[in-house]
């Protein structure tokens, strides 16, 4: 899988999500099944088209590890209308994103969305207005006493955005927050990368915060900005975008959380 380099951050994440969206691009394929179902497989739950087995772009089997989470695919399959639209399907995406591009490297995403750990969100404050720096910490400190408290991870904050390097044993704790397993890991990776918080993900798993205060937090300066200068219709249509898939992502952390068969 191709490695995604973020040159303005200086990440260079691997992006399990973006490889498999890639192959989905071009051409739409007709919708060439009457129904779409789960049935019990050896590795979780199978989701079928007309009763025999979908597979991912590389031909493995897309299998979920919870029912609920397989029915949620399926349901996707279900809507498509007289074609298929891929962007219509981000449980899909993320299941393929588990089997091609996850499962065989776990460690690679994992050490990937430890990455943000070193410069995460939530680190960088405003100076100024008074009011921006009070909402940032009303919605960002929380997270950050979680982390100290029960992680044992302590971060250093800087006013601006000049990196602050961050102490080794805050690092390391965190890091050894972060799951095993490919479905949460490929999960709180697209969540990581689409707030730009490792910390905001760990507090999504954990239930610190739930996704609403989640998609508000990542989001305080830009909706600073909106209450003060109006809404940018690019900017809105873009930011709806990564909501389908973080709404995603966050459903399956929470299938997971809740040990659903």
């Amino acid at each position: 899988m191709r490695e995604l380099f973020d040159e303005v951050s200086g990440k260079s994440p691997i992006d399990p999500e973006e490889a498999v969206r890639r192959t989905t691009r071009g051409s739409r394929r007709k919708r060439f099944y009457a129904r779409a179902g789960v049935v019990e497989s050896p590795g979780g739950f199978a989701i079928t088209l007309d009763d025999k087995p979908v597979r991912t772009p590389s031909g493995r089997a897309l299998v979920a590890p919870t029912r609920e989470i397989a029915r949620a695919i399926a349901a996707e399959w279900e809507a498509q209308k007289e074609v298929i639209d891929p962007l219509t399907m981000p449980m899909t995406r993320l299941a393929n994103s588990v089997a091609d591009a996850v499962v065989d490297r776990v460690e690679a995403v994992t050490e990937d969305i430890a990455k943000y750990l070193g410069s995460d969100l939530l680190f960088y404050r405003a100076g100024h207005p008074e009011a921006l720096v009070a909402r940032e910490a009303a919605l960002w400190d929380p997270v950050l006493f979680w982390a100290a408290d029960t992680l044992g991870a302590h971060f250093i904050l800087a006013e601006g955005i000049v990196h602050v390097r961050q102490p080794d044993s805050a690092l390391a704790a965190a890091r050894a927050a972060l799951p095993a397993d490919p479905w949460s890991i490929a999960a709180l990776h697209v969540v990581t990368t689409l707030t730009g918080s490792a910390l905001l993900a760990l507090a999504l798993l954990r239930g610190v915060l739930d996704y609403d205060q989640v998609w508000a937090a990542a989001h305080v300066d830009e909706d600073w900005n909106i209450e003060k200068w109006g809404v940018d219709e690019e900017v809105a249509a873009r930011r709806a975008a990564r909501l389908v898939d973080f709404r995603a992502a966050a459903s399956v952390l929470k299938a997971l959380s809740l040990g659903v068969g």
